[in-house]
């Protein structure tokens, strides 16, 4: 243990206690999966118990072991007050006066001034929704579907207008929203989302990375597959192949597979009664029109057009931008480096449900969409104060990017394989 007037006892005395003071070694060296410390405003807990009670997962939370947590828990909670309560039981002490506020190499000064802009942001009321954006957005969607209906039962079922009316109406905001709105678990898609804001494109962390050695992404991860000489898949074909198994089979395959995974594990019994209801009632509706096997063509199809469109919205944003290891940067810096923006237009705002804002969407998780384009001048602001690129894209180049940064690592692992 550290000097300078901290603790001495062994670390299994000093849990529970509150008046201990610790360095940052100290608390760095608390980051398995069996001891888990954190520090938040100055502040040291002891999270290793409470971690599997987390309303957010555990997973989020035990990213963040061993490390200074401010930033992502202002971030990730609306009442701060009110969170308080779950802490108070974990507190173990505190940062040694000597110590910095801000861990490792992390820039005190871009901690403070995001910290400013987000108490200005505050003051301007962006964190507030206008609940008549969010029931036109739930209204429309409802509209669209009750139209597509409407023209099927008008018009007949023949599979050509079936599969118009579909590739027109499934393809409206499609994120979130649209997995929640087809059947998806809600708190399946939360824990899930809420690791991949906490530590975007960081492997072993963000689960939007985990490619299931499908891919290899980034410019780190091909090179070790080379060095290794790991080849589960021809991957300096990857941009070619990803046409195939990505955007197709994302939704229908891989994530249904983990959504009923996750709901039976977890015993999620209520996400999984609003599941099944979902399709129950897609069943109950199309069953008399198309027959029991042309409801699972049909739906089968559905899911492959809304796979294409999940995919390409969110990987624009992602996949062509940095992708490694832990880095333990600051927020702003950590959020910059993995995000970019596309383009703001009424058709962009529209089909991506706002997060063609992307940048915006991760350094202000809970900030309505609606208000993104209001915060992102300052956001573009500060980033040009600290000389952090600050990318904005075309929703063509966004799409162009995904295909070339795949054959980039592509060959980036066959380079290694073959001379390394």
């Amino acid at each position: 243990m550290g000097g300078g007037g901290q603790l001495t006892e062994p670390a299994e005395e000093v849990k529970g206690r509150a008046g201990g003071v610790y360095t940052w070694q100290e608390v760095q060296s608390h980051c398995s999966r069996s001891d888990q410390w954190l520090v938040i405003d100055r502040k040291v807990y002891n999270i290793t118990q409470w971690a599997k009670r987390h309303p957010g997962g555990i997973r989020v939370i035990s990213h963040y072991a061993g490390e200074d947590a401010t930033e992502a828990f202002t971030a990730f909670h609306p009442d701060l007050k009110w969170v308080q309560k779950f802490l108070k039981p974990l507190l173990i002490g505190e940062l040694a006066a000597t110590e910095p506020s801000q861990d490792r190499n992390k820039s005190a000064t871009i901690i403070q001034d995001f910290h400013t802009l987000r108490a200005k942001v505050e003051s301007e009321g962006l964190f507030r929704a206008r609940p008549s954006f969010f029931c036109f957005h739930l209204g429309h969607i409802l509209l669209l579907e009750a139209l597509a209906w409407l023209i099927i039962w008008v018009w007949g079922t023949s599979w050509t207008l079936t599969l118009l009316t579909n590739a027109g109406f499934s393809s409206s905001p499609v994120v979130a929203g649209g997995l929640v709105f087809s059947g998806a678990s809600a708190n399946w898609w939360n824990h899930r989302h809420y690791q991949h804001h906490a530590k975007p494109n960081v492997f072993s962390k963000d689960p939007d990375v985990n490619m299931l050695h499908l891919f290899v992404i980034g410019k780190t991860q091909p090179v070790e597959y080379g060095i290794k000489k790991i080849k589960y898949m021809p991957y300096h074909h990857q941009h070619q192949y990803f046409f195939l198994v990505g955007p197709p089979l994302l939704i229908p395959i891989y994530f249904h597979i983990q959504i009923m995974r996750s709901m039976i594990s977890r015993h999620d019994w209520v996400d999984l009664a609003c599941s099944l209801s979902h399709y129950l009632r897609y069943l109950c509706c199309s069953v008399p029109l198309y027959g029991l096997l042309g409801s699972m063509l049909l739906i089968s199809f559905v899911r492959i057009l809304e796979s294409h469109c999940f995919v390409w919205v969110t990987q624009m944003n992602h996949l062509p931008m940095n992708i490694d290891h832990e880095k333990h940067q600051d927020w702003l810096s950590m959020q910059l480096h993995a995000t970019c923006n596309v383009k703001q237009s009424p058709f962009n705002d529209w089909f991506s449900g706002h997060l063609n804002f992307q940048i915006e969407h991760h350094l202000f998780p809970t900030m309505p969409r609606h208000n993104y384009h209001l915060v992102a001048p300052q956001v573009r602001a500060l980033c040009d104060k600290h000389g952090i690129p600050y990318q904005v894209k075309t929703m063509w180049q966004g799409f162009a990017d995904v295909f070339r940064s795949l054959k980039n690592s592509g060959d980036l692992w066959l380079d290694a394989y073959l001379h390394k």
